[in-house]
């Protein structure tokens, strides 16, 4: 804790750049503490209070069919719950984007339908909007979902106004989930006063680490509001969300990314985390219960990835 509170109040700036690099440094503390006493990380933080963490798979595709067969492949895994489920399906992001008001919702509303008549009452769907919407257009698809009942409705909006946030919320019958834009106590503390989540979603290695996510938690337990580790990111981050599902008493799910659990992913390393029908298994092992592939950088090098967003038919910034 010493060490966090250094860096933090150390650092001129702050934000997601600050944040991420701290977050990566306490992650790294609480592994080699584990290591050195030989014990697995949860035990530090004040020890596990559940065996295994459900999670919720990523499914991808471009068109409503790719990812209606991904939804039934995920089933088919043994996963009971899917996710990144966007309902617009929209053409390349090269191409200008248009559509009106009522061809947009009502495609969303009946592509949210299709997932849902896919894969049953088996396999829960979290619906991920990624902010496209405005308060107005986010409370209008709400309301059409509502009868697939997703298990949360993600990022409707931007996290920018938490009034607009809770507005929607207030408006709704389903669960919104949020908090992967945001990195302090604080921000999850005014989004939680104002009724604007249901499920809060830290990343890890974006709000401090271990020591600030289960702060957060704790303050969310306050108010009866679940704990959704947010987690695209490498086979590390995933080991050190689980540290954190193990001990916090109100984890919900957990995010995990397509490919973990195969090459090159799973060779990035040592021992990769145990899937079991739709659940990891709290590992045993000292820390947060991996060890890197040492060579994995070798062969695994960087490949450059272009990054770009779309633009609407008048020119102006789609958000995404």
């Amino acid at each position: 804790e010493h060490h966090w509170q250094y860096l933090y109040r150390w650092s001129h700036f702050r934000g997601a750049a600050i944040m991420g690099a701290l977050s990566a440094i306490d992650i790294a503390f609480w592994d080699i503490a584990g290591k050195h006493l030989g014990v697995p990380t949860y035990q530090l933080l004040g020890g596990k209070v559940r065996d295994r963490a459900r999670v919720y798979y990523h499914v991808f595709g471009e068109t409503k069919e790719e990812l209606i067969q991904g939804c039934i492949g995920a089933k088919a895994q043994g996963f009971t719950a899917v996710g990144h489920l966007t309902p617009f399906l929209d053409d390349s992001r090269d191409i200008p984007y248009f559509k009106t008001h009522v061809d947009r919702m009502e495609d969303a509303i009946d592509t949210v339908r299709a997932y849902r008549e896919a894969v049953g009452k088996e396999v829960d769907l979290c619906i991920e909007i990624h902010r496209q919407l405005t308060p107005s257009e986010a409370v209008v698809l709400g309301r059409g979902i509502e009868p697939y009942h997703p298990f949360f409705y993600e990022d409707p909006v931007t996290p920018d106004n938490l009034d607009e946030m809770a507005l929607v919320a207030s408006k709704i019958g389903i669960p919104i989930a949020t908090g992967e834009r945001i990195h302090m106590i604080w921000e999850f503390q005014a989004l939680l006063q104002r009724g604007a989540v249901q499920f809060v979603r830290p990343d890890v290695c974006m709000v401090g680490g271990l020591s600030h996510a289960k702060k957060i938690a704790a303050l969310a337990e306050a108010f009866h509001v679940q704990v959704v580790p947010h987690n695209p990111l490498s086979p590390v981050s995933t080991a050190a969300c689980i540290q954190l599902a193990a001990c916090i008493p109100n984890f919900a799910l957990q995010e995990y990314p397509i490919g973990e659990n195969a090459a090159p992913k799973n060779e990035i390393v040592k021992s990769a985390l145990r899937l079991e029908e739709g659940f990891l298994i709290i590992p045993d092992a000292p820390g947060i219960g991996i060890e890197l592939a040492e060579d994995a950088a070798e062969r695994h090098p960087y490949r450059p990835r272009q990054v770009k967003t779309r633009l609407h038919r008048d020119g102006s910034v789609v958000d995404q």
